[in-house]
């Protein structure tokens, strides 16, 4: 595939991301698929790191997602390797032997439990992991193990066009602790629980199923709140890493007052990492929020919003900015959720353009087209059924998707 031009929503640059004690982080180039780039990662983690995760629901879900739901309830982790170029998807019993021989060499190296490796492969699906260069790559990334998070952000990316990461601080108690993440992800994204690959770090020190339940109710309003395509991975995988250096006091379930503020910031850094997957769209042009109300539910509002989000109708319009709401009724329409038609409405940049179920007639026209000319674009719906809420985002579908995916394995 040809080098891709970086999107133009993409953000000025990489965030600077500060060191998270316990954690440390390689990037080495293995040509799984790739040449000329690093496209293996590895972070290895102090004893007693926690672990949390949410993956794929895909009933074609990859080897390593199958090693990793495995392993999640024993809540320890000793490392992490992730792999770029192949997805480790579709390749039968030859593909979990792959995934155990990587996680064997990853413990011998670091001296952890095979069982304590986590593992991910994103890349072509169906296609044999080339898992002799990646037993090769395993000492040298072992040998390079720093704190370079740039490269290992830019390590797991595929079709990605910029790597993308968050940092975010926040108090347990009277502790400051640092959160830390990284995420790859631009085509074949509707999560299901997660987003393609999404690895957030933390030197908090949190029990495992507070963990667990921290990253569940975090997910649904970040990475589970985004679309580009409409399509789930068979890779979708998120994990939470907790090394437990801050030395806090640890909380005793995720209602702890205590958690209050890391909840916050664990949330927003996923929120941001999920927005700059969306950013990242194969071929967008432009970032759309959607925003639907008066639902008789929030799963309801959801259902609504993301039928909006991943209308080609609607995407399409947006990216020849034309100001059609009609498709915006027409996808609500056949969410099947719950709506009053006498009391629907529409706006585009908040303006309205729809109300009480019908055309507003002296709306000005320009104002929504001019809105449409910008790079990001607000779509808000009042169902008139109820207090449901819910917020996604998606991207324009342009003909930039169809050429990077009919050129995705040359």
């Amino acid at each position: 595939m040809a080098a891709l031009k970086t999107s133009p929503l993409a953000p000025p640059g990489f965030p600077v991301l500060p060191e998270v004690a316990g954690v440390r982080l390689a990037a080495v180039e293995a040509n799984i698929h790739y040449r000329g780039r690093n496209d293996v990662m590895l972070a290895a983690f102090d004893a007693g790191t926690r672990v949390a995760g949410v993956l794929t629901r895909s009933l074609t879900a990859s080897a390593p997602v199958h090693w990793c739901r495995e392993r999640l309830p024993q809540g320890c982790a000793g490392a992490l390797i992730v792999c770029a170029g192949n997805a480790n998807a579709f390749t039968g019993q030859t593909g979990h032997r792959h995934v155990r021989e990587t996680c064997e060499a990853v413990g011998a190296q670091l001296g952890c439990s095979p069982d304590e490796v986590f593992v991910a492969s994103t890349g072509v699906i169906g296609d044999t992991l080339p898992i002799g260069r990646v037993l090769d790559a395993v000492p040298v990334a072992a040998a390079g193990l720093g704190g370079n998070w740039e490269s290992a952000a830019r390590a797991i990316m595929t079709t990605d066009t910029f790597p993308k990461g968050a940092t975010r601080t926040a108090a347990i108690g009277d502790t400051t602790v640092r959160i830390n993440g990284f995420a790859k992800g631009s085509g074949m994204i509707e999560p299901d629980m997660a987003t393609m690959l999404a690895f957030v770090f933390t030197d908090a020190a949190i029990p495992g199923q507070v963990l667990q339940d921290l990253l569940v109710e975090c997910n649904q309003d970040s990475f589970n709140s985004i679309t580009v395509d409409s399509d789930t991975s068979t890779s979708d995988t998120c994990l939470l890493f907790a090394s437990g250096a801050a030395g806090n006091a640890e909380p005793v379930s995720a209602s702890d007052t205590r958690l209050a503020g890391f909840r916050e910031a664990l949330e927003a850094l996923m929120q941001d990492l999920a927005v700059q997957v969306v950013r990242d769209g194969e071929g967008a042009e432009k970032l759309i929020e959607v925003v639907v109300r008066g639902a008789a539910t929030d799963a309801e509002a959801r259902v609504a919003a993301k039928a909006i989000a991943n209308s080609p109708l609607v995407k399409t319009a947006v990216a020849g900015e034309d100001a059609n709401w009609g498709r915006v009724v027409m996808a609500v329409g056949k969410s099947g959720t719950r709506l009053d038609q006498r009391n629907l409405g529409v706006s585009f940049g908040g303006i309205t353009i729809a109300s009480g179920g019908g055309k507003v007639e002296d709306y000005d026209e320009s104002l929504v087209t001019g809105h449409l000319k910008g790079r990001e674009i607000l779509i808000e719906v009042e169902l008139g059924a109820g207090t449901g809420t819910s917020r996604v985002w998606t991207c324009d579908l342009t003909h930039g998707y169809i050429e990077i995916n009919a050129d995705y394995r040359s």
